[in-house]
């Protein structure tokens, strides 16, 4: 019945089934109530900090309350569409509660014993923690790559200290054999695997996600170097990270160990096809001259820093992303490795209260900026007196407002909740989830949006749409059709509006009908018409 708990059980142990399946079937109501009562508490407004308090502390063991969560989010068809998205938001919180503990204990080991697969790992599994992601996995993907590796070793070299059963734990001293394997390994990984380099698509996420670059085979110069050590290192050959700016390269000491002459090691590109490097062409690759200390040695938190430090970037490029999901994700683990960096504690606070979530949450952050740098007390105190006020805005608010559609004033409404649309100029396809009787916004808004050049301007019904690319927008009543031939429209928030799709529109959640008590019926008729008509 749940065959995805078979891996918590050994073979060996004695367990009693009945009280497994009483525990189980409990987790599974639990997860039910809780799911059921998200819609109805945080429909008007994002999850809260506080609003996972219940998860907390919940009295079922997780991994059942994980395994109903999968079990509803894997439901077939296209029902329950609501429980659906909110048993996403609560495993998306559990999960990297979880991975942001195991990151915090990974930062408190010793160096030496915090691998470099391990950390880029548990950076992939915070970003997609929805994702069957282990280091497990992983690990044994990239010993594959290992045994491929040896076996070309072999036919070069039969005696190669490499091909020991317990190679790897013990380092090759000499340089020659340490070059046989390197050869070796770039033979595999980029004549016989085709690994390179990501030079199209380089800013793309998926290049900075390890189980991404085993699936893809390519990747950015920091992923693939994290690659490109590990194999190394479980041949016994030691190579290093080095924070080249621009680039991220492996050095490999020719010399005396632990040499601090910059000169005594050759760099290796692993985004190059594992190109080797003097000093001079590191300084050929980025086009100019840089001083030894970036030439040093790095230690794997570092390493993660930039790593994450590269999501931090494209988070901040990513324009379709409303939720700003990638920004949000890295600059959680950033300020899981430096708690108190006060720019990325600002970003934090900013990107918050741009989105309107989590007003309690950012006024601490804003009190932790102002006790780490005072001179900071401009831009807190800004933030500090916009957050109360919507803090008091949001006490303000007396119930959902409910639009009959029989009242006078929204005769001209002419379309309904649930219909899928298209846009007549950008010819986008929508569904409705929100109307009124006229434009709503501001001004600044209307003059930006040039309302005023359409023939009816901002005094004709404006509808709140979901848009098949994610986005969210606002458009007026005289540049929507009927889309003929609808479709389910994949936007991450369809779940929150409607509980179904119907396969010719989408059918309103219960705190949504509440809202537009009188749109359900029309949709209905509506659809009738339209599909009665085309038929004929």
């Amino acid at each position: 019945r749940w065959p995805s708990l078979l891996k918590y059980y050994s073979h060996t142990d004695g367990v009693s089934w009945l009280e497994e399946y009483k525990a189980r079937h409990n987790a599974g109501l639990e997860a039910q109530r809780i799911v059921a009562s998200f819609s109805k508490r945080f429909f008007s407004e994002h999850v809260p900090c506080d609003g996972f308090s219940d998860i907390e502390t919940l009295r079922c063991p997780s991994h059942f309350f994980e395994d109903e969560l999968m079990c509803i989010l894997n439901m077939e068809g296209r029902k329950g569409l609501t429980w659906k998205y909110y048993a996403k938001k609560i495993l998306y919180f559990l999960r990297q509660q979880n991975i942001l503990k195991n990151l915090k204990e990974y930062l408190q080991r010793p160096t030496d014993r915090q691998s470099f697969l391990e950390g880029a790992v548990l950076i992939d599994q915070y970003c997609n923690p929805l994702s069957d992601i282990c280091l497990k996995s992983v690990q044994a993907q990239v010993d594959d790559i290992t045994d491929k590796v040896r076996k070309v070793l072999r036919t070069k070299n039969p005696r190669h200290p490499s091909l020991a059963s317990k190679a790897g734990e013990v380092l090759i001293p000499e340089v020659e054999l340490q070059r046989q394997v390197l050869d070796a390994m770039n033979c595999v990984l980029y004549e016989q695997l085709k690994y390179k380099g990501n030079e199209l698509d380089y800013y793309n996420s998926l290049n900075s996600y390890i189980h991404q670059v085993l699936i893809r085979r390519t990747g950015i110069p920091i992923s693939l170097s994290v690659l490109y050590l590990t194999i190394a290192r479980q041949l016994g050959v030691k190579l290093e990270p080095v924070n080249f700016p621009s680039h991220f390269l492996l050095r490999w000491c020719q010399g005396k160990e632990g040499s601090t002459d910059i000169f005594d090691y050759t760099y290796i590109d692993a985004f190059g096809k594992g190109k080797q490097l003097t000093v001079k062409e590191c300084e050929y690759l980025i086009g100019h001259h840089v001083t030894e200390e970036f030439y040093g040695v790095v230690t794997s938190k570092e390493v993660l820093q930039r790593m994450v430090g590269n999501l931090l970037n494209l988070g901040k490029r990513e324009s379709t992303d409303q939720s700003y999901q990638l920004l949000r994700d890295s600059l959680d683990l950033y300020l899981a490795m430096y708690p108190d960096n006060v720019q990325h504690l600002m970003l934090q606070a900013r990107l918050y209260f741009h989105l309107g979530i989590w007003p309690e949450k950012v006024l601490d952050i804003l009190q932790h900026i102002q006790a780490l740098d005072p001179s900071q007390h401009g831009a807190v105190g800004y933030l500090v007196q916009h957050t109360l006020e919507h803090i008091e805005r949001r006490k303000e608010e007396v119930g959902p407002e409910v639009k009959h559609r029989s009242d006078e004033k929204h005769k001209e409404v002419c379309f309904s909740i649930g219909l899928i649309m298209k846009h007549k100029r950008y010819g986008y396809n929508c569904v409705i989830y929100g109307w009124d009787p006229a434009c709503m916004m501001g001004h600044e808004w209307i003059r930006n949006m040039n309302v005023h050049s359409l023939p009816h301007g901002p005094h004709q019904p404006f509808y709140n749409v979901l848009v098949e690319d994610g986005s969210c927008r606002y458009a007026a009543q005289e540049n929507l059709e009927y889309n003929c031939e609808p479709r389910e429209i994949p936007h991450p928030d369809i779940g929150r509006y409607f509980s179904e799709f119907t396969g010719v529109h989408y059918l309103a959640n219960t705190e949504l009908e509440i809202r537009y008590p009188e749109d359900l019926e029309l949709t209905r008729t509506t659809v009738q018409k339209i599909y009665s008509s085309d038929k004929e």
